[in-house]
């Protein structure tokens, strides 16, 4: 694993709901305390659906990546699916993201995900070309969600 990134573990806790508290009111998210440590802790836990990685020094770290876990018989095996990525605003700019990116994706890949996926804005520019640069392309079908609540 690269030096830059640093597999969460369950007392990361409070670092990790912070930053995913501050990444949810960028973004406009609905979320309160509850929420964020429900959807959190399991994968801090060891949940095989899904994984936080720490972006930076593990003690003070500048972001985190979340993935989750699925299967594509299209893609022949494991996929993941990068549901947030978020860098400090005051360090964004310096590389730290794509960096962490392609570690992130050299890790998945030796462990055999097949494909990673995202979702990005199409307001946000510059997220996009970050995307591109690290190989990630545009499919031809939208991505739809169901949500019960």
């Amino acid at each position: 694993m690269s030096q830059l990134l640093h597999l969460a573990a369950p007392e990361d806790l409070d670092r990790v709901t912070s930053m995913v508290e501050r990444f949810h009111g960028e973004a406009g998210i609905d979320s309160d305390a509850e929420h964020r440590e429900t959807a959190v802790r399991p994968l801090l836990d060891g949940s095989p659906l899904g994984a936080i990685w720490l972006i930076g020094p593990r003690m003070a770290p500048v972001g985190y990546v979340c993935v989750s876990f699925g299967w594509s018989l299209e893609l022949g095996g494991m996929d993941g699916f990068i549901d947030e990525l978020w860098i400090r605003p005051k360090v964004r700019g310096r590389g730290m993201g794509s960096d962490a990116l392609a570690a992130l994706q050299g890790t998945l890949h030796e462990v055999g995900v097949r494909a990673l996926h995202l979702e990005v804005a199409r307001t946000n520019a510059g997220a996009e070309r970050i995307y591109k640069r690290a190989g990630f392309h545009e499919r031809p079908s939208n991505l739809m969600t169901w949500h019960p609540g």
